[in-house]
């Protein structure tokens, strides 16, 4: 199976970025976790992203915030699917990243997920590998139907409390 690889522009987004390596874990695909930041250490971070696809890696996930450009340094640099996290700052609620990963132009594609949507990043990552993958594919499916299941379950009860029936 081909790995995944998470890149974070600073230390202080791995509370955000915890939340995809718990949905790697789960889904057992395996992964890598650096910080390299697209200003601070941009030969490190164009190193990691030229020598990806050699390395085993299937797509790659990059959270950042503010400037928010290591995604599109990451894209620049690989041909491999580049998934963005926008992390939120103090200062203008992850706005300011979320145009930032979004706005990538022609021809260098990021696919961007919520503001600090880490989990959503790495399920889109995972379906990015299940397109070769069945068993993985088939867990994917087991987690929709799961989740499904809970939603409705949920709503029964919903029913029950406050549906009144035509019979009464």
């Amino acid at each position: 199976m081909k790995k995944i690889g998470i890149l974070m522009g600073s230390d202080s987004d791995l509370p955000i970025v915890q939340k995809a390596i718990d949905t790697l874990t789960e889904f057992e695909v395996p992964f890598e976790v650096h910080v390299y930041s697209a200003h601070r250490t941009p030969m490190e971070a164009k190193e990691f992203s030229a020598t990806a696809r050699e390395k085993g890696f299937g797509a790659i996930i990059a959270a950042a915030g503010m400037a928010a450009h290591l995604a599109g340094a990451v894209a620049a640099n690989t041909t491999l699917p580049v998934i963005g996290i926008p992390v939120s700052t103090k200062y203008f609620g992850g706005m300011d990243a979320l145009l930032s990963t979004v706005q990538m132009p022609s021809g260098m594609p990021v696919a961007t997920v919520a503001v600090d949507g880490a989990t959503n990043a790495a399920l889109l990552a995972i379906q990015i590998l299940a397109v070769s993958d069945g068993e993985l594919a088939e867990k994917l499916d087991a987690k929709r139907r799961k989740g499904a299941e809970t939603v409705l379950e949920k709503n029964r009860n919903i029913e029950l409390r406050f549906n009144q029936t035509s019979n009464e």
